[in-house]
């Protein structure tokens, strides 16, 4: 191998991890396909284990969600809402485009979606709600 060639082909190699980095990562968190090669029941499980971990996140930080919604039906919601919508921000939006999504695609009762409707829009204008 010459001089020239090692340069080019560590550079090629560091593409082809990236590509497939960036192909588990896609099949973890976005609902992508699974690479080929990698265990399928394996990564369901990660898969799940990553949702759950991401609504325990947005549990802690918004903990009225689970209460609006009620525990079982929150980690249901959550688990279904999480499936193939990777985070685009923080936790924090996490939270309000969960609560939006559930408000105009929820079917909750009347209700639980005027809470839910309520808490959405006191957290995501420009300033905090009043105590």
């Amino acid at each position: 191998m010459s001089e020239s060639a090692g340069p080019a082909s560590a550079d090629a190699a560091r593409v082809r991890l990236a590509e497939a980095q960036t192909a588990l990562l896609s099949a973890l968190v976005a609902g992508a396909a699974a690479p080929e090669g990698f265990d399928l029941a394996r990564l369901d499980i990660q898969r799940r284990a990553l949702r759950g971990k991401r609504a325990d996140v947005v549990a802690k930080l918004a903990p009225e969600l689970p209460a609006i919604l009620g525990e079982a039906e929150y980690r249901t919601a959550f688990a279904a809402y999480a499936t193939g919508r990777p985070m685009t921000a923080n936790y924090r939006w996490d939270a309000l485009h969960f609560a939006a999504h559930m408000v105009r695609h929820g079917g909750l009762p009347r209700a639980r979606r005027k809470r839910l409707k309520r808490w959405h829009a006191e957290r995501s204008g420009p300033t905090p709600p009043e105590r």
